[in-house]
C-alpha cells in the first residue's frame, strides 16, 4: 500500500471545491422549484394539478435515461466536455422555462434541464482528480453540498419567485450554470488521468448482479420511494402553508425553520445509527416517521401548528435516510461494485422523482390535496414493510489498494493470501488497474498482514 499523506493537496482541495460547487448549484436550480411551482401555475396557460406534477418531476425521467450514458461517453471523449455539453443543455432547459407562458413550455424546460445529466462524469472527475486515500472523503464533500443546496432552495426559491416571479427563478438558474462553467474551465484543475474507476463508475457486467441482489434492490427501491414522495407533497405543501396564514415571501422562512430543526434532530440519530451499529433500526424509524407525519398531513391534523409538527417529522426522516441510505449502500456493495450499485441506485432516485411528480399531480387532480398525503403514506407504509426483512449490513467499508508493480505471475496467490488476512470479507482483483478492491472491516482489519503482504512504496 502507498504510505502517502491522506492531506488534501492543492490541486486536489480545488478540484474538491469547485466539482462540489458545479454539483450544489445544478441541484440547487432544480430544487428551487419545488417550492413555488404549485403556486404560481396559475398563471401559465392549460396547468392543472397533474400537469404541474409532472413538470416537478419530468426532469428526474431525462436524469434516469441520460446519466449512465453521459458517465459513459466521458470515458471516451473527456470528463470537462461532457461536463460542459450537460451544463448548456442545463442553461438553454432553464431559459426555455423562464420564457414559457404555458405549462408545457416548463415542461419542456425541465426536461431539458434533466438531460444536463452530467452527475456521474462530475463523480468519475473528481475520481481522476484524487487519490484513494482521500477519494471517500471527497464524495462525501459532493453528498454534503446536495444536503445543503436543498436547504437553500427551500429558503431562495420562494423569496426570489415573490419578488422576480417564476420565471425569475429560472432565469437565475441559467445564470447560476453559466458561472458554473467558468469554474468548470478555470478553477477545476484538468485531470492527470482518464480511468474507469469501479468504486465510481459503472461496470456493464455488474449491473446483473446488483440489481439481483435483493439487499441492494431494498436500497434501490428506498431511494427510489424516497424521492416520489418528496415530489409528490410538493404538489399540496405550499397551498397547506398558504391555508396556514403565511404569505408566499414568508414561505422561506418556514421552511428554514422547518429545516433547520430537522437537521439538527437528525445529528444524535446518525450517531446511534454508525457508532452504535444501528442504521437498520434508524432506517425503519425514519421511514415510520415519514408514514405517520404523511398520514397526519392528511388529516384533520395538517392545520394549525400541526402542519410543522408534521412538515418537521417529514423532514427529519427524509434527511436522516438522504444521509444513512449512501452509507448502507456502501457497506453492502460487493468489492469493486460500489460505483456500478450507486449508478443503479442514483437511477432509481431519478424515477421516483419523475413518478412522485406525477403521481402527486394525479391524486390532486382526481381526490384534492389530502389524498395527496394519503396515497404517500400508504405507499411508505409497504416501504416500511418492504425493509423490515432485510438483513442489518455489517459494519464494513471499501478500501482500494495499489499493486505496487507486483509481477503478473504473483497476482492469483496474492488474491488468496489477501482473502486470508483478518478483517478482510471480499476481494476484487483488477490487474488492467492494478488495483485491489477491498471489502473490509475495519475494527478487526489487520492492517500489518496486509502491508507484508503489498509493501509500501519508498
Amino acid at each position: 500500500m502507498r504510505k502517502v499523506s491522506a492531506l488534501l493537496m492543492a490541486s486536489e482541495r480545488r478540484a474538491i471545491s469547485g466539482l462540489a460547487g458545479l454539483y450544489a448549484s445544478r441541484m440547487l436550480g432544480l430544487f428551487m422549484v419545488l417550492p413555488v411551482l404549485a403556486l404560481y401555475a396559475d398563471a401559465l396557460e392549460g396547468a392543472t394539478p397533474l400537469l404541474v406534477g409532472f413538470a416537478l418531476g419530468v426532469y428526474g425521467l431525462t436524469q434516469a435515461i441520460l446519466q449512465i450514458p453521459f458517465g459513459w461517453l466521458s470515458d471516451r471523449i473527456g470528463r470537462k466536455r461532457v461536463i460542459a455539453f450537460g451544463l448548456l443543455v442545463f442553461a438553454i432547459g432553464s431559459v426555455v422555462a423562464a420564457m414559457a407562458d404555458s405549462i408545457g413550455g416548463v415542461i419542456i424546460g425541465r426536461a431539458l434541464q434533466g438531460g444536463g445529466a452530467v452527475a456521474a462524469a462530475i463523480m468519475a472527475l473528481l475520481a481522476d482528480q484524487t487519490r484513494e486515500q482521500v477519494r471517500t472523503a471527497a464524495m462525501a464533500t459532493i453528498g454534503l453540498s446536495i444536503g445543503i443546496s436543498f436547504g437553500i432552495a427551500m429558503v431562495v426559491g420562494p423569496w426570489l419567485a415573490s419578488w422576480a416571479g417564476l420565471s425569475g427563478v429560472f432565469w437565475f438558474t441559467a445564470l447560476l450554470t453559466l458561472l458554473g462553467l467558468v469554474v468548470l474551465w478555470r478553477w477545476v484543475p484538468p485531470a492527470p488521468r482518464r480511468l474507469r474507476h469501479r468504486d465510481v463508475g459503472m461496470d456493464r457486467q455488474q449491473v446483473k448482479s446488483v440489481i439481483m441482489r435483493p439487499d441492494l434492490w431494498r436500497l434501490d427501491l428506498s431511494i427510489f420511494t424516497l424521492h416520489l414522495v418528496l415530489m409528490a407533497i410538493f404538489v399540496a405543501v405550499p397551498f397547506r402553508l398558504q391555508e396556514a396564514g403565511i404569505p408566499l415571501a414568508h414561505h422561506g422562512l418556514a421552511y428554514l425553520g422547518i429545516m433547520g430543526l430537522s437537521f439538527v434532530a437528525m445529528v444524535p440519530l446518525m450517531i446511534v445509527a454508525e457508532k452504535k451499529q444501528q442504521i437498520k433500526v434508524v432506517c425503519l424509524l425514519a421511514i415510520g416517521a415519514i408514514t405517520v407525519s404523511l398520514g397526519g398531513l392528511g388529516s384533520s391534523f395538517s392545520h394549525g401548528h400541526w402542519l410543522f409538527v408534521g412538515l418537521f417529522i417529514f423532514f427529519t426522516g427524509f434527511n436522516l435516510l438522504e444521509a444513512t441510505l449512501p452509507s448502507m449502500l456502501s457497506k453492502l456493495a460487493p468489492a469493486g461494485a460500489k460505483g456500478t450499485a450507486m449508478g443503479v441506485y442514483s437511477t432509481s432516485q431519478f424515477l421516483g422523482a419523475f413518478l412522485g411528480g406525477t403521481l402527486g399531480g394525479l391524486l390532486a387532480n382526481v381526490w384534492g390535496l389530502d389524498a395527496v398525503f394519503i396515497g404517500c403514506a400508504a405507499l411508505a407504509l409497504l416501504w416500511w414493510l418492504a425493509m423490515w426483512k432485510m438483513p442489518s449490513p455489517p459494519p464494513l467499508s471499501s478500501e482500494v489498494v495499489d499493486l505496487n508493480d507486483a509481477p503478473p505471475d504473483t497476482l492469483d496467490v496474492l488474491m488468496e493470501r489477501l482473502a486470508e488476512v483478518v478483517g478482510v470479507e471480499d476481494v476484487m482483483l483488477v490487474p488492467e488497474e492494478h488495483l485491489v478492491y477491498l471489502k473490509v472491516n475495519r475494527q478487526q482489519l489487520d492492517r500489518a498482514a496486509l502491508a507484508r503482504l503489498i509493501p509500501p512504496k519508498s
